[in-house]
């Protein structure tokens, strides 16, 4: 397991610190996982920031719901990606959808540039596209889109399994992190069948 990166998706300061503890070495932090994770308090990520060692990725999305935004929501999404470029995150983590259900990559792309030099995944939003791999093909066209969080268009990776083993076969400077009720009792097993680099979820080191 040595070179597999297993991301730890929390909420609250203590999450953070266990997860660190428990082996994690990342953190997706968000507020409201209730509602599929919305961007956390700023002193919520800077105190995070100042008690753990592992990189940290938070994320931007200004409410739960579909994920098709405002000029209000993505002025407020912008405001965010600085704030995090201020604290010095290692990354953000967004997805911006059109009405018809494709990545809606012209209203991201400025917001990828904001970020530079932080990472950017772009997550679940694209299992609500119809051809996630498409998709894909797409982001990596973009500098600065360094992963896409997916579960292959399934509640489970384990469901996911086949489009995500055809995402990871699809890579280049796009990686694929894999997601979807992965924890520490399943993390072998999905990682034998997918063969990403990345694995992401609640439980990916246990309980926190």
């Amino acid at each position: 397991m040595s070179n597999i990166i297993l991301e730890a998706c929390v909420e609250t300061f203590d999450q953070c610190v266990n997860a660190e503890k428990q082996g994690a070495g990342r953190l997706e932090l968000c507020d409201r996982l209730d509602l599929g994770g919305t961007t956390p308090p700023e002193e919520l990520i800077k105190k995070v920031k100042a008690a753990v060692n592992i990189p940290i990725r938070v994320m931007i999305r200004p409410r739960g719901g579909d994920f098709v935004y405002s000029a209000e929501e993505l002025e407020e999404m912008r405001k965010a990606i600085i704030m995090c470029k201020n604290i010095g995150v290692d990354g953000i983590v967004l997805g911006i959808l059109t009405r018809d259900n494709k990545l809606d990559i012209e209203t991201m792309k400025p917001l990828i540039e904001l970020a530079k030099p932080m990472n950017v995944v772009i997550h679940k939003a694209i299992d609500d596209t119809e051809d996630p791999l498409a998709e894909m093909n797409r982001l990596q066209e973009i500098a600065g889109v360094n992963a896409i969080l997916t579960s292959g268009k399934q509640e489970t990776a384990r469901e996911g399994a086949p489009l995500l083993k055809q995402m990871v076969a699809n890579e280049k400077h796009t990686r694929i992190i894999a997601a979807g009720k992965v924890t520490n009792n399943n993390i072998e097993e999905i990682k034998s069948v997918v063969g990403a680099s990345q694995y992401h979820g609640k439980k990916i080191v246990g309980d926190i």
